[in-house]
């Protein structure tokens, strides 16, 4: 991976990170997709030696100091998440973009699920059931974050 690479890998983590901690009105914030956790599922996929479980760990170790739950919740989810990502990421590129779709549901599930379970053992439990839409807008917006991350790496020849 070149340097130009790692540039746009490190932007998009930034931009993301932003995007997933910039206040919004509470309806909004609802339906906010896990932008973070969407970037990481790209990388991980799609580079899989530089952007990976490093790079989950510590994009998630950024969400915790910006959001402020428990140090390293965020980080045990998207570590767990873009291990499994680089781990299948062969069989993930290989699918069409609705097909990855459906794919990253799960996976965006499974990092619910962890907070879920961290939160709760922490005895901070939320039990809205809108906790969960954001895996679903995730999941139908992945095709164009698929997109416009992609954007200008195939410039080249």
């Amino acid at each position: 991976m070149n340097v130009d690479s790692r540039a746009r890998m490190l932007l998009s983590i930034l931009v993301t990170l932003v995007l997933t901690v910039l206040p919004l009105p509470p309806v909004a914030d609802v339906v906010r997709p896990a932008f973070l956790v969407l970037a990481v599922l790209y990388w991980s996929i799609n580079a899989p030696r530089t952007g990976g479980i490093g790079l989950g760990f510590f994009a998630g170790l950024l969400l915790d100091v910006f959001q402020g739950p428990l140090l390293g919740e965020h980080a045990l989810a998207l570590a767990l998440v873009a291990y499994i990502a680089v781990r299948e990421h062969q069989r993930i590129r290989s699918k069409p973009l609705f097909q990855q779709a459906l794919i990253v549901l799960p996976a965006l599930l499974l990092y619910e699920c962890v907070l879920f379970a961290i939160d709760g053992w922490t005895g901070h439990p939320v039990t809205s059931p809108l906790r969960w839409v954001h895996v679903l807008t995730g999941a139908l917006i992945w095709p164009l974050v698929s997109v416009v991350m992609a954007y200008g790496s195939r410039r080249r020849g």
